[in-house]
Order: C-alpha cells, then sequence, then structure tokens
C-alpha cells in the first residue's frame, strides 16, 4: 500500500501526503490486528509516526531510513524497564512492503518537555534537569556490547575522523557565515578528544525536551520526568557526545541548569570538548542553533563554548 521512498524526491511525495500514507498504515495496522484503531498522526518527529487508538504508537520507516527500524527496535527492547523514566515497550517490528519497515510500541503518559517547559517554575525545572541527569547517567551505564552487531559506529575515531574532515563544508552548505568557518579547522585541531576504547557507552545523540516527556506530579508536587523516547539515532560512542544535545536542547545555554544536571549525572565535561562535538555531531546545524540561543560576547568558538557549554 505504500510507494517506495528512497530519495529525497519521493519522500517530498509520499511522507507528507495523508491521501497515501493513511491507507497504507490502516492496511499495516490490520496486519497487525489493530483492524479499524482510530489513527491520528503526530506532527512532529523525522518519522511517520501515529498514535493506534490511546495505547499505542506505530513508528513507519521507508526504505531510506531502514537501518534505522532495526536500531529502534533493538535499543528500546535493550532499555525498557531499566533507566528511571519510562521507555516505549516494543509490541512488534519488522518488515511492511516496499522497503517500508514499522516498531509498534507502547504510548507513554505526559507531554513534550519542549511543550511544558514554559509553565514549569524555576525551582521545578531545577528539579527536572537533575532527574534528567540521572536518566542520562543510567543509560549511559548500561552494558551496550548486545547492540554492538546492530549499534554503530563501531570504530569511534574513525567516525570523528570523518566528521572532521568535512566539518567545515557541512557547515557551510548550512549557510554558516565565513568568519565562522574559518575558525573550525584550528578549533578541532586544539581540542583533543578523549580515548574511548575502554569507556564508550551507549548513546542516545538527541537527548533534548523534544524526546523528554513530563507531567504535573500526582498530589501537586510539581513536575516530573514521565518518559524519555526516539532511539532511531543511537550510537555507541563517547559519553560527552549525548551532551551537545544537553547543553543546546536541555539546558539551552543555562550555566546553572548545565552545573545541575552535570552533577546529578556525576561527571563534568569542559566547554571546548562539547563545542568540538557540536561541531562534529551527525546533525549540527550552526546556524541554526546560533539563532536559537544566546549570542556570546565575542565571535569566536571559544567564546561561544563558554556561552552555549559553561558551568555556573
Amino acid at each position: 500500500m505504500l510507494p517506495p521512498v528512497y530519495t529525497d524526491e519521493e519522500w517530498d511525495a509520499v511522507v507528507p501526503d495523508e491521501t497515501v500514507m493513511l491507507p497504507g498504515t490502516e492496511d499495516l495496522c490490520a496486519r497487525l490486528g489493530h483492524a479499524g484503531a482510530p489513527l491520528t498522526r503526530f506532527g512532529e518527529g523525522s518519522q511517520p509516526v501515529y498514535a493506534v487508538g490511546d495505547a499505542l504508537v506505530l513508528k513507519l520507516f521507508p526504505g531510506a531510513a531502514a537501518d534505522d527500524a532495526a536500531t529502534e527496535a533493538r535499543v528500546l527492547a535493550h532499555v525498557h524497564g531499566r533507566l528511571p523514566v519510562a521507555t516505549p515497550e516494543v509490541h512488534a517490528s519488522g518488515a511492511y512492503e516496499n522497503g517500508w519497515r514499522y516498531v509498534l510500541m507502547s504510548r507513554l503518559s505526559g507531554e513534550g518537555l519542549h511543550h511544558a517547559w514554559p509553565r514549569v517554575p524555576e525551582g521545578g525545572r531545577e528539579r527536572l534537569v537533575a532527574r534528567a541527569g540521572e536518566v542520562l547517567a543510567a543509560l549511559h551505564a548500561l552494558d551496550h556490547a548486545p547492540l554492538a552487531d546492530a549499534v554503530g559506529p563501531g570504530d569511534w575515531a574513525a567516525f570523528t575522523a570523518r566528521q572532521r574532515a568535512d566539518a567545515v563544508e557541512r557547515q557551510r552548505a548550512k549557510g554558516l557565515p565565513e568568519h565562522w568557518l574559518e575558525q573550525i579547522p584550528d578549533f578541532l585541531a586544539s581540542v583533543p578528544l578523549p580515548a574511548v576504547a575502554g569507556r564508550r557507552a551507549l548513546l542516545h545523540t538527541e537527548f533534548m525536551r523534544d524526546h523528554l516527556l513530563a507531567a504535573p506530579a500526582p498530589g501537586g508536587g510539581g513536575w516530573e520526568l514521565t518518559g524519555l523516547f526516539d532511539f532511531e539515532p543511537a550510537m555507541i560512542g563517547d559519553p560527552a557526545y549525548d551532551f551537545v544535545g544537553v547543553g543546546l536542547f536541555v539546558t539551552r545555554a543555562d550555566p546553572r541548569l548545565l552545573a545541575r544536571l552535570m552533577a546529578a549525572y556525576g561527571r563534568t565535561f569542559e566547554p571546548r570538548l562539547l563545542l568540538a562535538y557540536t561541531l562534529l555531531h551527525v546533525y549540527s546545524n550552526l546556524p541554526w542553533y546560533l539563532r536559537e540561543l544566546p549570542a556570546p560576547p565575542e565571535p569566536t568558538l571559544d567564546a561561544l563554548a563558554e556561552c552555549w557549554f559553561g558551568r555556573a
């Protein structure tokens, strides 16, 4: 029912079009034993995702992202019940047709922390980021060896070397001004990356408010984290890499919140290392971050590192 999607052009023609996506999703749900269940498409996310009734979520992956489906299913099964907050439980996963794959999972309670954040008082925000630090520490403490055959990149040093080699061109393609581009090679050369062969961790890689769920605690006790989701881009590598998402999208350049989160995590990372990983990150988009986050006191990468990843 769903046509092949392997190119950007096919994606643009198929994935946003509910006249194509919905019949295929209904057909797949029927095959999975949920014929007639109400389907509601979520408006956010890189892949098409549907609520199936009140209790389930169906995430679809076109052929171009088939490997991500396998990663999501394996990692969700590995972490379920092992973190301080809930993660989706996998009910079914596999191939559909024309290269499409799927993961059918339980639906978590709560709302996206990015939506709830404006309603959370200051003290509540500090408690939430501390809890987030505990969640990330628990994730990084898990044994990642059972996932080594499904979660990359395998050779972390080779991965960072590839990212370093085209870091300037990737940011140029995003529209980063020249005065920032010309600083990148020397900055990256000046930041030694840790040797991580002996202390790699399972990484979420997009640990951000958008992927954390929160809800008012029972009895009026403030807010609590209720879930963490979206493990399709998971990797095995340096724990510091996960703090790119933390600094940019959880604490958002607030030094007090970052200090609180790192204290709960149990370890600190230097600002220049985190900015280096920001430039090396698979989804790095420095021009966007510069629009969204506070500007540094001067237009240098050293100042930017301290502005976004410094601690109070």
